[in-house]
């Protein structure tokens, strides 16, 4: 699903040069769950905006469902993410002027579904908020917010979810509900979710952690998640 070939981030500063990301190359297949950790700084959030074509790389490439990220206008790489993937962000990112539920339906309406509105409520019902569709992002807690945001995410059936520091901006219960709630989610969907994190909690989750270090990959790690899972089914 995800494929990363010598991917490399550099950029002009006033010390010089400063290289972001350093050759990392990754595999990722359709329905795993990989989490992306490193200190501040270290490269992770550089990576998943590379992954999800917001930003383009100095060299390497990534290709989404086989398709090459490098060989794409922004125009044509929008396209793309509007037909494959879907975002959940720290900082929530819901458009103040519209209510949960309009929020929800938004992407929905972009892709032309006359049942935007069913969908939406469903979704929000889904993530337990079916009596909130009509409130304002201002009149929702954090976790409320990030569970809109979760709907959203999931709203057009999107194959890969990126998630940036989902639970970062909320208290440790509330984050590990929001944590549940994705996981469940995204098993339901079959989607790939790529994950960065500092939460080691969280990051063991997911199928694999990733761990950057000043740029680089320097592991690549299975988890028992998996495995546990199995076993309980």
């Amino acid at each position: 699903m995800i494929r990363i070939e010598n991917l490399t981030k550099s950029v002009d500063t006033s010390e010089g040069l400063l290289t972001i990301l350093k050759s990392v190359s990754l595999n990722i297949d359709t329905g795993a769950a990989v989490a992306i950790v490193g200190a501040s700084g270290s490269g992770k959030s550089t990576l998943l905006g590379l992954m999800a074509g917001l930003d383009t790389a100095t060299s390497g490439d990534v290709a989404l469902d086989g398709q090459s990220l490098s060989a794409m206008d922004e125009e044509q790489r929008a396209v793309l993410r509007g037909k494959l993937v879907g975002f959940v962000f720290q900082s929530f990112q819901l458009l103040p002027s519209l209510t949960a539920l309009e929020n929800v339906m938004l992407p929905i309406e972009l892709k032309g579904d006359a049942q935007a509105n069913e969908k939406a409520k469903r979704l929000l019902a889904r993530v337990g908020l079916d009596e909130r569709g009509h409130h304002y992002p201002n009149q929702l807690s954090g976790g409320e917010q990030q569970r809109v945001a979760i709907a959203r995410a999931f709203a057009t059936e999107a194959r890969i979810l990126f998630a940036d520091e989902p639970t970062g901006n909320l208290d440790t219960a509330t984050g590990a509900k929001i944590v549940e709630l994705l996981f469940d989610l995204n098993r339901e969907f079959s989607t790939t979710l790529v994950l960065v994190t500092h939460d080691e909690r969280l990051a063991q989750k997911c199928d694999r952690i990733v761990r950057l270090v000043a740029g680089e990959a320097v592991s690549d790690e299975k988890t028992s998640a998996r495995d546990e899972e199995v076993a309980s089914v």
